[in-house]
């Protein structure tokens, strides 16, 4: 089950959880906590909301303006805006002719099992590697105007590669600490979908199963929180805790050549 919450109303849980002395464990790749039983056991996770800072020290909750970069790639389609403290500052939108149009494939799938041989493939592999030319671009403008706390993404594991080895480089390293995954289906990249993973990303979300229920509605309540917001089943799923590989974004791919939480 998810449950989602306001960052005042997320902020307020994570004093309720640090001041109760309830065990947790903190994941800085997914900034979530971990709620804990008296065994070690895990209970339920708490994501936190992207404002809010890594919960070292109750009172920099508040105090602590995070900035941030949200870059969504699909093959053919990037939006990637810079925001602060949840408010987007710029933001830009890149197209590009990489799919093939009978097939629906995208070139760089495509390159895998049938070569670059023909004029059309070397036209798609040459956009390509401008796409993520013009992507790297504008992220350096990005991190050289502003100090960036964190960096979240969506990208498949087929198009990571492009995106590290592009003659722009990228001003981030495939293992920097910031970098967070998007725990959300992103559909194709667009300022209106771009705003959308925004709003998703400044909500937090309590996710656990349905016998955890009267450990969460006893949380809400100490934390004197109402009216929270329950997930669409269609939206969003469950989100497993061992379903991310680390640095090298190792996941498996959809239909739509997403990346999998």
């Amino acid at each position: 089950m998810n449950r989602f919450l306001p960052k005042d109303k997320a902020a307020d849980l994570l004093r309720t959880i640090q001041q109760s002395g309830i065990r947790t464990e903190y994941d800085p790749e997914k900034h979530r906590l971990t709620l804990l039983d008296e065994h070690g056991d895990e209970q339920l996770y708490f994501r936190l909301p992207i404002t809010l800072p890594a919960p070292i020290k109750e009172q920099t909750i508040a105090k602590t303006r995070i900035n941030y970069v949200i870059l969504l790639i699909q093959s053919g389609n990037c939006a990637l805006g810079y925001f602060e403290d949840g408010v987007n500052r710029n933001h830009k939108v890149f197209r590009s002719y990489m799919v093939r149009k009978k097939q629906g494939k995208s070139q760089i799938k495509y390159l895998k099992t049938k070569g670059k041989s023909r004029a059309g493939s070397r036209v798609r592999l040459g956009e390509t590697l401008e796409f993520f030319e013009n992507i790297n671009g504008r992220l350096q403008e990005y991190f050289e105007a502003h100090d960036v706390n964190r960096i979240a993404i969506s990208c498949s594991k087929t198009l990571i590669p492009y995106l590290f080895s592009s003659k722009v480089e990228t001003p981030f390293a495939k293992n920097d600490p910031r970098l967070y995954k998007i725990p959300k289906h992103i559909h194709t990249p667009i300022y209106e979908v771009l705003l959308d993973a925004n709003r998703f990303l400044l909500r937090g979300e309590l996710i656990y199963e349905p016998a955890q229920q009267t450990i969460v509605d006893s949380l809400l309540q100490k934390a004197g929180i109402t009216g929270v917001e329950e997930a669409d089943e269609e939206e969003f799923t469950f989100e497993k805790p061992d379903d991310f590989e680390g640095e090298d974004f190792e996941e498996e791919e959809d239909e739509e050549d997403e990346m999998e939480w």
